[in-house]
């Protein structure tokens, strides 16, 4: 058997399923590999989306006022937004295998202690570390499918991850008003949380297990020697040259990246802080003074946190900003949706999950379809998928209209169904040409930027979008400023998903002229 084992992880190989790593006689599976990074990420993904739809449930628990729900979600994103980029820096220089296992084991954690949370101060501090986990395991997540998965196997990976992603937007509402239902009130919203411990511990065990540890054995143990020169060895092979990474954490730059993400996101999480807005011009001149700070650091021979570089490569790029005016329009979709039916219409938090079932089920099965086909048609992928998620909102605003002639709600499954198709195909395609020509040993950190970028456009997108919607539905009365207040919600959802699609027909038509040229 060890003679058809791959010896090069980013090689294609006979038998790619499995892998060895310098310092290691034991044989490594990718598809535990694959599964024991995907479990995670989406447990951290269901802490976003199914916390939408127990607000509610934690505020009368708790007693919580409105600032101190907002925080619910925007300490959780604001610690994962600060964190990423950094994480992925020290996952590249350290280990990916060990950090992701640190940030795990803190998401576990405090998920647990989220759950237990007698106040809603002590919730909301758990969830800034729930965040902080979250942010430390997510960038190590693409890194180590970077190393370790190439050409269409890395493609079906990163479908896979695609599919995580999408489910799980979809998927967190059904959970938690499933618990809620079930349980009651009072431990379900409870049990959103607690739910992720034994998970985690199991989850915790198989990533010890399954994970190859792969550069953590070329700089810790008694037997660091002989792996790195295995290492070197089989970098010839792959004719490339061995140079033994610069430990240079760049403190100025994660100071200063951190502080620019505090500013742009923090004003829009914010409620009733006047001074809140005053970050954002601040936010934008510390990102400039970031970008000038990595420039400096590399010209006078340091190892920056980002190597600027990255952003010469046209592919990585081009998907990164696609994706920040997705995630933009497309991560208040369900928010907005939830607000309508369950505060204007009354429905119950569980019917609204299972509203929402079809785009699971339907984006599950788009993003493997995508990712049979993205190495190919990548670029054409992306724009019929955002071509469909602006015929699905649509979709939903017409059926919004018929739901208040008499229409049953449940028909709002049909365009749901739509946009989840175009959500899974643009999810996995996106990630895989975001990171189609970063090199392996940049893979964390350029997911971690990608995340950041997500993330920042999560924050001022719901911030954005849910302003449009209240402000509608203050300005009317009744039944029918709810209607008005989702109309503009939704028809600015559109707008800038219609920004995305247009830059995603350039990229295509970019893609099709080099290959003409």
């Amino acid at each position: 058997m060890a003679e058809n084992v791959s010896r090069q992880p980013n090689q294609p190989d006979s038998n790619p399923r499995h892998i060895r790593v310098p310092g290691s006689d034991r044989v490594y599976d990718r598809n535990k590999l694959l599964f024991v990074l995907l479990v995670p990420l989406m447990m951290t993904l269901l802490q976003v989306s199914s916390v939408n739809n127990i607000l509610t449930s934690i505020g009368h628990a708790m007693s919580a006022s409105d600032s101190q729900l907002q925080w619910v979600l925007s300490g959780y994103a604001l610690a994962v937004g600060i964190i990423l980029v950094p994480a992925g820096r020290l996952g590249d220089m350290f280990g990916r295998s060990s950090a992701f296992v640190a940030g795990f084991s803190l998401f576990t954690l405090s998920s647990l202690l989220v759950g237990l949370a007698t106040d809603a101060t002590m919730l909301n501090f758990m969830r800034v570390l729930q965040g902080a986990g979250a942010g430390i395991l997510s960038p190590q997540t693409t890194g180590l499918i970077q190393r370790y998965f190439v050409g269409q196997a890395r493609a079906k990976a990163f479908a896979m991850f695609g599919l995580v992603v999408s489910m799980s937007v979809a998927a967190g509402p059904l959970m938690s008003g499933a618990l809620v239902g079930i349980l009651g009130e009072a431990a379900g919203w409870r049990w959103s949380f607690i739910i992720n411990f034994p998970i985690g511990i199991i989850g915790l065990i198989l990533a010890f297990l399954w994970l190859p540890f792969g550069k953590e054995r070329r700089h810790v143990g008694p037997h660091r020697a002989e792996a790195r020169s295995e290492y070197i060895e089989m970098q010839e092979e792959e004719g490339r040259f061995y140079e033994r990474p610069k430990i240079d954490l760049d403190f100025l730059g994660m100071v200063l990246l951190a502080l620019a993400v505090v500013g742009i996101m923090l004003p829009f999480m914010s409620t009733g802080w006047a001074f809140a807005w005053a970050l954002l011009p601040a936010g934008v001149l510390l990102l400039a003074a970031w970008v000038a700070w990595e420039s400096y650091y590399k010209k006078i021979g340091r190892e920056p946190m980002v190597n600027l570089e990255l952003f010469g490569i046209s592919t990585f790029s081009w998907a990164t900003a696609i994706t920040v005016f997705q995630f933009l329009g497309m991560t208040s979709i369900f928010v907005v949706l939830a607000l309508f039916l369950q505060r204007g219409l009354d429905v119950s938090a569980l019917e609204v999950g299972l509203v929402t079932l079809p785009n699971a089920l339907v984006s599950a099965y788009a993003a493997v379809w995508a990712g049979k086909r993205v190495l190919l048609k990548g670029r054409a992928v992306q724009a019929i998928s955002l071509a469909l998620m602006v015929i699905g909102v649509l979709g939903m605003m017409g059926v919004i209209w018929a739901i208040g002639k008499g229409l049953p709600f449940w028909w709002l499954m049909v365009p749901v169904s739509v946009l989840g198709f175009g959500q899974g195909a643009i999810g996995s395609t996106n990630q895989t040409l975001s990171m189609l020509d970063v090199p392996a040993e940049h893979g964390g950190t350029a997911g971690g930027i990608v995340q950041t970028g997500q993330r920042i456009a999560t924050a001022i997108g719901i911030a954005m979008i849910t302003a449009v919607f209240f402000q509608g539905q203050h300005a009317g009365s009744g039944d029918t400023a709810w209607y008005n207040a989702i109309y503009i919600a939704y028809a600015l959802v559109t707008f800038i998903l219609l920004i995305a699609l247009a830059l995603a027909v350039i990229f295509w038509r970019k893609g099709t002229a080099e290959i003409k040229a």
